[in-house]
């Protein structure tokens, strides 16, 4: 039951500009562009704060500051996968609850000076905050978080070794080949899912000027 109460409110979180009125709103198509710089890495992590047993949520006193704190927290992303093992390439923050939007930004902003190493540094102002004036049911306000961590590669990389190993021994396969699926189909999976992690692995050791050499490159041969 607790782990569909998470869920629940997490995409409640997510969900919440579309369905109540906000000092800064989003939709869903603003959150698409934001957070996926390039089209494949699109795979996010999410946290909820306040994190508490739905018992004493409401004798717990939360300031944005907190809420701040606790999202970032690697401890509280949904996600098998450590944030600080990467480097984000975008995030967002959505507030919900009665806050000034100027506060909200403040922390955002000091959240990205703190831990400036774990941004890339090629996109700047990379993180979105969101203020959405109805809080969840319970709590004077919350928090939730989307973040797209090239650190999710970790997650990756697990199923990737837990499916060759298996896929060596041609475990379970034959009831894939009976339906009429190919075994190529597999191997083209994996390469896929390989080539994703270093897709990610490559971006989260790119520095700005990489990136500008890059670019320099590409307008010499335009220019040729």
């Amino acid at each position: 039951g607790d782990l569909n109460h998470l869920i629940s409110a997490t995409m409640s979180g997510v969900t919440c500009c579309l369905r109540f009125p906000g000092q800064l709103n989003s939709d869903l198509r603003k959150l698409a562009v934001n957070l996926i710089p390039f089209p494949r890495l699109h795979f996010f992590m999410v946290g909820f704060a306040p994190l508490t047993s739905r018992g004493s949520q409401q004798y717990r006193a939360l300031t944005v500051p907190e809420l701040t704190q606790q999202m970032w927290d690697a401890k509280n992303m949904m996600c098998a996968a450590d944030p600080r093992h990467g480097r984000y390439l975008t995030a967002s923050a959505m507030f919900r609850g009665k806050m000034s939007t100027k506060e909200v930004d403040e922390q955002m902003i000091n959240v990205q000076n703190k831990n400036s190493s774990y941004f890339v540094e090629w996109i700047p102002n990379n993180v979105k905050s969101t203020v959405c004036d109805i809080p969840p049911t319970g709590l004077k306000m919350a928090s939730t978080f989307i973040g797209n961590s090239t650190s999710i590669q970790e997650m990756f990389r697990r199923v990737s070794e837990q499916f060759t190993a298996m896929f060596r021994r041609k475990a379970f396969l034959h009831w894939y080949t009976g339906e009429g699926m190919d075994e190529m189909e597999f191997t083209e999976a994996e390469s896929n899912m390989n080539d994703l992690v270093s897709e990610y692995q490559q971006y989260q050791d790119a520095t700005a000027d990489e990136e500008d050499e890059y670019e320099e490159e590409e307008g010499e041969e335009i220019m040729e």
